[in-house]
């Protein structure tokens, strides 16, 4: 018997994207206020998993053809490569560079390499998220 659930999916469409805007938010502001790689990866994270909940795996997959095992992957390779590239340059591990840059339609922007290891934290976390949800409900 199939459930008629359009109010479901309606509803869910609105929800998802309030949450993945609200992930990106907090991943944002994470550098300066509570927040960063870890709680946004986790938030955009939920909305991935809701969307495997409303709908099922294989309609989720063609919208979104990730192999969550290489998000994962890419976002460990990429955190860790912020940390060892300051070694290169001959400072202290981990260490951040800071600039501000002048842009067109935003005007002065404050860019930092840590957005680029948040980044990488956030897609470890969503990787790893949506990889433990998909191995609990694979049916063996």
């Amino acid at each position: 018997m199939k459930i008629n659930d359009v109010i479901l999916r309606t509803v869910v469409k609105a929800v998802v994207f309030i949450i993945l805007t609200l992930g990106v938010y907090l991943f944002f502001a994470g550098h300066n206020a509570p927040g960063g790689g870890f709680i946004g990866g986790l938030v955009l994270g939920s909305a991935v998993v809701l969307l495997y909940l409303t709908y099922d795996i294989e309609t989720v997959h063609k919208g979104m053809p990730f192999d969550f095992k290489k998000v994962a992957a890419f976002g460990v390779l990429l955190a860790t490569g912020t940390a060892v590239v300051s070694i290169f340059f001959d400072v202290p591990f981990l260490t951040q560079a800071d600039r501000y840059f002048n842009f067109p339609l935003l005007g002065e922007t404050h860019l930092s390499t840590v957005m680029i290891f948040e980044a990488g934290v956030a897609l470890t976390v969503i990787g790893t998220l949506v990889t433990i949800i998909l191995s609990i409900s694979e049916d063996e």
